[in-house]
């Protein structure tokens, strides 16, 4: 009554996990060697000696680009409100707000140089 299970029993069986069995001590004496140990805490990536996480910079990022779209738009209304233009100077300061929201965006991420005065 076999369920199609191998035996431990089985040379093929035996000889796979003698090569797995190398293939990882050949892996971990690769380690030693370059000096990676098991007991190391793995090393957080810094960029211009600044240690941010990925996360809190995809929300400043984020942050940066809300932020210019809602004050072109705050603009664009109050002058609206104003003079009485009203959708044009909405639509417009949005847009200018929405292009300056991505071009901060884009020079936070390195992405675009920044301006060196």
């Amino acid at each position: 009554m076999s369920d199609g299970a191998r035996d431990k029993d089985d040379p093929s069986v035996r000889r796979a996990d003698e090569a797995l069995s190398a293939r990882l001590r050949h892996l971990g004496e690769g380690l030693e060697r370059v000096g990676v140990g098991r007991s190391q805490e793995p090393r957080s990536v810094s960029r211009g000696g600044v240690d941010a996480s990925a996360m809190s910079r995809g929300l400043r990022l984020s942050a940066e680009l809300v932020g210019g779209v809602i004050v072109g738009a705050g603009l664009g209304w109050m002058l609206d409100y104003g003079l009485g233009t009203s959708p044009w100077g909405f639509i417009v300061l949005l847009l200018l707000g929405f292009a300056g929201g991505v071009l901060s965006v884009m020079r936070s991420s390195g992405a675009f140089p920044q301006n060196k005065a």
